[in-house]
């Protein structure tokens, strides 16, 4: 699917976003690894019921890349101001990982903004487990210097055993796809820390706004200790797990996603 890409200037910075269809909006907003093209499948179903908002955060895709410091209310920051700049009063935010952590900071800063949350695989803190994991992802990158090898030492963090072992040729898609990047390093090595230091626990009860999370049973980044703290926290909150699924449980049961994401949008 080609999609049609603008740019948008935010304070320093310039987003790439796409803006398709037409209805109640809804911003997507990617994880650590990857671009707005994490959503593809998503938005070619989203786009015949909704306005669909998918961009690259800071320092990924094509926006700017500038190795320094962020936090993920800085990435709240910009998304806030994006939808500012494409005249969007409120909209439904998707967030998977580590973009569910930057719309819990749009909650927080804005609530008049977000009607909805749902928040795939994410956290309001990491807990040991996954905290190791993306320290070791990101000494891996270090150590190696390469996208690809970076690839093929982490893509086991991302999938279940399961579909590990049973589907060796979509495996082989999703290691082609984290080891094609094209993104700074360093920019990558910002954001991991900016994850690493993301932490609403303290006030997931501030946002009043109905939230769905989703989070894989097998997930060693997004555990199922993370999801609890979500699940826990949050006052007006729906919880579904994917059995049998890890980081990647969009990919690894699509069906499934996508009928709780279109369910819980129109209901919302």
């Amino acid at each position: 699917m080609n999609l049609p890409l603008k740019d948008a200037p935010v304070g320093r910075y310039t987003l790439r976003y796409a803006d398709v269809g037409t209805g109640v909006p809804v911003v997507l907003i990617h994880g650590l690894a990857g671009d707005h093209t994490a959503w593809l499948a998503q938005i070619e179903v989203l786009r015949a019921t909704h306005r669909v908002i998918a961009f690259d955060n800071r320092g990924a895709g094509a926006s700017t890349q500038v190795d320094e410091p962020v936090s993920t209310e800085d990435l709240a920051r910009d998304t806030l101001a994006l939808m500012d700049h494409c005249g969007i009063d409120s909209a439904h935010v998707v967030g998977r990982s580590m973009g569910g952590a930057v719309a819990q900071h749009m909650a927080l800063l804005a609530p008049q903004r977000v009607l909805s949350l749902v928040l795939c695989a994410s956290f309001a803190r990491l807990d040991p487990l996954g905290s190791r994991v993306l320290l070791n992802m990101r000494e891996a990158l270090e150590w190696r210097g390469s996208w690809a090898d970076h690839a093929r030492h982490s893509v086991q963090n991302f999938v279940s055993a399961g579909f590990f072992n049973g589907q060796p040729e979509r495996v082989a898609m999703i290691e082609k796809l984290l080891g094609g990047e094209t993104r700074l390093p360093a920019c990558y090595n910002r954001q991991n820390e900016a994850c690493q230091q993301h932490d609403t626990v303290s006030r997931l009860h501030e946002i009043k706004q109905p939230c769905l999370v989703m989070g894989g049973a097998s997930d060693p980044i997004c555990s199922l200790m993370a999801t609890a703290m979500l699940s826990n926290g949050l006052p007006d909150v729906r919880t579904e797990i994917f059995d049998d699924a890890s980081h990647f449980f969009l990919m690894e049961q699509p069906q499934k996603f996508m009928a709780l994401l279109c369910g819980w949008l129109q209901s919302h």
